[in-house]
């Protein structure tokens, strides 16, 4: 039928563009889904199929969109990946998900629609990709600073001031009391936890390192965010 080809075609076009980009969603995991939304679709509007004796009028057929897409959501959340934080193939998933989309639009007969769709797919993924890459706040990095710092002279103020200043939030923190026998200043230690977004961790190191009567800083990173 017309509507299981137009749905397969418009699915692969797709595929084959994530599969260009080696993503984990490819040419065939596409047109399978979309062939498969097409088939649900053409089945829920051709209800006499499966149940001789009734009309179309007597069948529900968003029953059977609202179980695709469902299933599409749990397909879409087995191809997020989240490895030491960093977290990978949301494209790839919302991808799959507009798939579906295609597919069953295709199978309801609005053929155009779907066409229109995936022209407009196309048009982010490709034409935004070289807007992203200019975008200052691309990505996003968590990262852990240790600081070292004299007790009682509202440095940790500073620090707080300094952090947003370099345009970085502070996701948690932690404050640790320093043991010191040499008899010199009290010493504290905080844990920060910082969320960057385009900023530059070894320009934000170097300005908490200049702060007067702060001694020591060191700095790990947790993780980054790529929406694949």
């Amino acid at each position: 039928m017309i509507e299981l080809t137009v749905g397969m075609v418009l699915s692969m076009l797709i595929g084959l563009e994530r599969e260009f980009h080696a993503k984990a969603a490819g040419i065939r995991t596409c047109a399978l889904v979309g062939l498969g939304a097409t088939l649900f679709t053409v089945v829920s509007r051709q209800g006499e199929w499966l149940l001789p004796g009734l009309t179309v009028t007597n069948v529900d057929g968003s029953r059977v969109a609202a179980q695709v897409v469902t299933g599409i959501g749990f397909l879409g959340a087995g191809l997020i990946f989240v490895r030491r934080e960093s977290v990978q193939g949301l494209t790839t998933a919302a991808s799959v998900w507009l798939v579906a989309a295609i597919g069953m639009a295709a199978g309801a007969g609005v053929l155009d629609l779907a066409g229109f769709a995936t022209l407009l797919y196309f048009l982010v993924v490709l034409g935004l990709r070289p807007l992203r890459r200019v975008l200052p706040h691309a990505h996003s990095t968590h990262e852990v600073v240790n600081i070292t710092y004299e007790d009682g002279h509202g440095v940790l103020r500073t620090i707080m001031s300094t952090i947003g200043d370099c345009g970085a939030s502070v996701d948690h923190l932690d404050v640790l009391q320093v043991r010191d026998d040499t008899g010199g200043p009290r010493m504290q230690r905080v844990r920060i936890e910082l969320h960057t977004v385009g900023g530059s961790l070894t320009q934000l190191v170097r300005d908490l390192a200049e702060l007067p009567r702060v001694r020591e800083v060191a700095s790990s990173s947790r993780g980054t965010y790529d929406d694949g």
